[in-house]
């Protein structure tokens, strides 16, 4: 982590998309199109500030271990990961949808020991075990509407936005489990080494969040 750089790691798709407009009302400008390039890491107008693109999923283990002071990305990233080792102190509201179990439309009774696919393998875990259910997990990072229609699954986990794709393979959204939006991430040294310059930036996050909305 550079002490005279603030590192900020975004990440790449949809989320990229619906946060560079949100950082430019905050001041902060990509020194040339991010989504364009196949490069990693961007300046900025700033400079003291750098930009650095990669899969969310990667987004907090880059924070919590110092290679970025500030990321943003998605809260199912976060609950699947735990969020011990970074402070979460804004919601963008960007990017939200539901994460839900899903199951097939004309599925009337559901066995003791339920199969849930998901990549959400420890979110599945606690939920169902806060529910006293027994499940067995089947993990898979992909198509995982295909789960239940080949009878590898009783149900599923997932993000649900619109649903049309549940519906489209004879699902239904079942059960809701969390609201999922884009959070912003800080490293617990550099909200201490970085204070100033970190809480600037949130402030004028959080007004180009208000603005919006």
């Amino acid at each position: 982590m550079s002490d005279s750089k603030l590192v900020i790691a975004l990440t790449k798709g949809r989320i990229l998309e619906e946060v560079l407009p949100l950082l430019e009302s905050a001041g902060i400008i990509p020194a040339e199109d991010m989504n364009s390039s196949r490069k990693l890491i961007f300046d900025s107008n700033l400079e003291d500030v750098q930009l650095m693109v990669i899969r969310g999923s990667d987004v907090p283990t880059y924070v919590e271990l110092g290679s970025a002071d500030i990321g943003i990305t998605g809260k199912d990233i976060l609950m699947e990961n735990g969020s011990e080792g970074y402070y979460e102190p804004l919601d963008l509201k960007l990017a939200t949808c539901r994460l839900m179990t899903a199951a097939p439309i004309n599925q009337v009774t559901t066995p003791k020991r339920l199969r849930v696919a998901s990549k959400f393998v420890n979110i599945a875990k606690n939920y169902f075990s806060e529910q006293g259910r027994q499940v067995d997990i089947i993990k898979l990072n992909g198509a995982l509407e295909l789960a239940p229609i080949m009878g590898l699954a009783d149900c599923i986990v997932d993000i649900v936005d619109t649903g049309k794709t549940l519906v489209a393979n004879g699902l239904e959204p079942r059960e809701h489990i969390a609201d999922v939006s884009t959070r912003v991430i800080v490293n617990k040294a550099s909200m201490k080494i970085k204070h100033d310059r970190v809480q600037s930036l949130l402030e004028r996050l959080a007004e180009a969040v208000a603005d919006k909305h």
